[in-house]
C-alpha cells in the first residue's frame, strides 16, 4: 500500500466545482494584485479568528518580516525565539538586522519553554516571537505575563496554527500581531505562496498595510521603506474557497490524531505527541518521537509509506547563524527533538485503513 505523507488531490476534489469559477471570474477581471478578492479574504479571516484587523501578504515568512518593522525593530535589537522551527522565524529576525536569540523548548510539546525565557532578556531585548509549532500553541499565559513585565512585544508565528485555540481564543490573537501562511501544504493552504497577518492594533494595522507596498499610503507617496509584500488575487480567492472546508478538516485530522494515539497505545518506545490541556491541537503535523527514528524512516520509505523530518538540524547550529556562538549541546531539547522526530501521514482525507496499515507498520517495526 502506497501511502503519501501529505495527498492534496482528494481535498481538492471536495472544492473544484467552487474555486475555478472564482479562479476564473480573476483572470477575466485582469486584476491580480490586492483588489477586491484579497480584501473579501481579510474580511473573512478577520472574522474567522477573532482579530480586529487581517491583512494578506505574499508568505508566511513576508508576514514575520513586516510584523517586526512595524514594530520598530532593528539593528542592534534582540528578539527571543526558539531554535527548533521552520528558518523563516529567526531568518525574519535577522533580516531586519536584529538579533535572534535561543531559547529551548519544552520536550514534551516542542514549542519554547516559558520558564527559560526571562534568563534570555537583555537590555536589548525588543519582542519574544513564540512559534505555535506543528499546530498546538504555546504556553501563551505564561509569554504573556513575561511580556507585560518587561515592557516587550510578541510577535506570534502561527505559520502551522490556523485555527488553534489556547482556551477559546484563537492562535494570532493574543500578541501584538500574528503570523500565518498559506502555503499549499498548511491545513488552510492557497496554491502557491501566500500569508496573513492579525492585529487588534489599528495603528499597527495601518503601518503593516503601508509596509506590504513599500512603505506607501498612497500610491507613490513612500512614508518608509517597506517590501513588495502584497498577496495575488488567485491566491486570495482560493484561500476564501477553501475557508468554509477548514473546519471540518481541522476535526479530520483531529480524528486521525486520535486514532494515532490508539493504535500507538502500549508501545512505550514510540511517544506520541502531547496536547496541552487547555490547547486545540490542529495537527498539521503528527510527529513522533523515538529512538531509532532514521532506521524507522528509511525502512517506512522502503514500504512507501510517506514521513519527513520537521528539522533534522536546530537553527543555533545552522551554518548561517554561526555568529551568534552556539555550540551542540547548548539547547538539548531542541537538540533531542532533531534527533528523534518524524512526522507521518495525518490529512483529513487519509483513509482509515491506510492509517492502520501506517501504525502497524511502525509498531511492528519498533516492537
Amino acid at each position: 500500500m502506497n501511502v503519501s505523507l501529505l495527498d492534496l488531490k482528494p481535498q481538492y476534489a471536495q472544492y473544484k466545482d467552487k474555486v475555478i469559477p472564482e479562479i476564473m471570474e480573476v483572470i477575466e477581471n485582469q486584476a491580480f494584485i490586492l483588489g477586491f478578492k484579497v480584501e473579501k479574504m481579510e474580511k473573512e479571516l478577520a472574522e474567522y479568528t477573532g482579530a480586529k484587523y487581517a491583512l494578506g501578504v505574499s508568505s508566511g515568512t513576508d508576514a514575520l518580516l513586516i510584523a517586526l518593522m512595524s514594530l520598530g525593530i532593528g539593528h542592534g535589537d534582540e528578539v527571543i525565539t526558539t531554535p527548533y522551527t521552520f528558518f523563516a522565524t529567526a531568518g525574519s529576525i535577522h533580516r531586519v538586522g536584529a538579533r535572534p536569540v535561543f531559547v529551548d523548548i519544552d520536550p514534551d510539546t516542542y514549542n519554547i519553554d516559558p520558564s527559560k525565557i526571562e534568563k534570555a532578556i537583555s537590555k536589548r531585548t525588543k519582542a519574544i516571537m513564540p512559534v505555535h509549532l506543528y499546530g498546538q500553541c504555546c504556553d501563551l499565559d505564561a509569554i504573556m505575563s513575561i511580556a507585560k513585565k518587561h515592557d516587550l512585544k510578541v510577535i506570534e508565528d502561527a505559520c502551522q496554527s490556523i485555527g488553534a485555540k489556547y482556551g477559546d481564543r484563537q492562535a494570532g490573537t493574543f500578541g501584538d500581531i500574528g503570523g500565518f501562511s498559506f502555503f499549499p501544504s498548511k491545513n488552510l493552504g492557497c496554491f502557491g505562496d501566500g500569508g496573513l497577518l492579525t492585529t487588534n492594533d489599528q495603528t499597527l494595522y495601518k503601518r503593516m498595510k503601508a509596509l506590504r507596498v513599500h512603505g506607501a499610503e498612497r500610491q507613490y507617496h513612500h512614508i518608509e521603506v517597506g517590501l513588495n509584500g502584497r498577496l495575488d488575487a488567485l491566491q486570495a480567492a482560493v484561500v476564501s474557497v477553501k475557508l468554509p472546508f477548514l473546519k471540518g478538516w481541522t476535526e479530520g485530522r483531529r480524528r486521525n490524531a486520535d486514532r494515532y494515539d490508539h493504535f500507538f497505545q502500549g508501545n512505550s518506545k514510540v511517544k506520541t505527541p502531547v496536547r496541552s490541556g487547555n490547547c486545540r491541537h490542529i495537527f498539521n503535523q503528527y510527529v513522533i518521537s523515538l529512538d531509532r527514528r532514521d532506521e524507522l524512516k528509511e525502512h517506512l520509505t522502503e514500504k512507501h509509506i510517506g514521513c519527513a523530518i520537521y528539522y533534522p538540524l536546530p537553527l543555533h547550529l545552522q551554518e548561517c547563524f554561526s555568529y551568534l556562538g552556539h555550540r551542540e549541546g547548548d539547547f538539548p531539547a531542541s537538540e533531542a527533538a532533531a534527533k528523534r522526530t518524524l512526522a507521518i501521514p495525518i490529512y483529513a482525507e487519509l483513509p482509515a485503513g491506510a492509517l492502520e496499515h501506517v501504525a502497524q507498520t511502525i509498531n511492528a517495526f519498533i516492537c
